[in-house]
């Protein structure tokens, strides 16, 4: 459905803003990192931090911090949502048909870069890592709110402001949106840096990017940490069933 709107949409505009670089192709390589990375996080952490929650509410979580392994480790990888994947695999394949018809565009094709595939993949990891953490926060939080049943809503509500470029948010108001999920919540970079080191939108690159691409390593180090911090602050207020 998302790509059939957007075929729609890119005929009746060349790109996504006026001077963005997102023009259709460009922004495909966008939509494909969104599914890829959102894929990854639905997979493999959406069905453990919501597992997670309910362990809270049950007193499951005692038996999990009996055993001689990382609590956290242990809660985040218990398991894999296989059909989540099929969309990487959707992904994957738009993102190839994608690349393919700007490296043969005849006016102005884009030049393969080794580098520049090394660095999306990294970031793609990064991504998932911030919403990961993310997810750990949410499901967290069960400990002092009970059943958390609004952590799939509230997670989408989030990620939903992930899905399109930062750009659109630098008028007027959305400034304050582009401030809050740039650095409090940094779910903007989680996209954007990835997809622009592929697609590279503005070529040449804007100055602004690098310091961008380097932020968004800053950002993953420091939600991981807050996760994990949140996550100990969770376990020292947790109280046993036996309790």
């Amino acid at each position: 459905m998302n790509i059939g709107f957007y075929m729609i949409i890119f005929q009746f505009t060349r790109s996504i803003g006026a001077d963005t670089g997102w023009e259709k192709y460009h922004f495909y390589i966008f939509l494909a990192t969104t599914w890829l990375i959102n894929s990854l996080v639905q997979a493999f952490f959406m069905p453990n931090a919501e597992e997670f929650s309910e362990l809270i509410r049950t007193g499951g979580l005692d038996f999990a911090l009996l055993k001689p392994i990382d609590t956290q480790f242990l809660i985040s990888f218990r398991r894999i949502d296989w059909s989540a994947l099929s969309n990487f695999f959707v992904g994957l394949a738009l993102l190839f048909w994608a690349v393919y018809r700007l490296m043969t565009d005849p006016v102005n094709p884009m030049t393969f870069s080794l580098l520049a595939a090394f660095l999306y993949v990294f970031y793609i990891g990064c991504g998932a890592l911030i919403m990961y953490s993310l997810m750990i926060c949410l499901s967290a939080t069960s400990v002092w709110l009970g059943r958390n049943q609004t952590l799939y809503n509230f997670w989408f509500y989030i990620t939903n402001f992930s899905r399109y470029p930062m750009e659109i948010y630098q008028r007027s108001w959305g400034w304050s949106l582009w401030g809050l999920f740039t650095f409090a919540i940094p779910v903007l970079v989680v996209v954007n840096v990835p997809a622009r080191i592929l697609a590279r939108p503005l070529d040449p690159r804007a100055w602004w990017e690098v310091p961008l691409a380097v932020y968004a390593l800053f950002a993953t180090v420091i939600s991981l940490a807050a996760s994990r911090w949140i996550f100990k602050k969770s376990l020292g207020a947790y109280r046993s069933a036996s309790s």
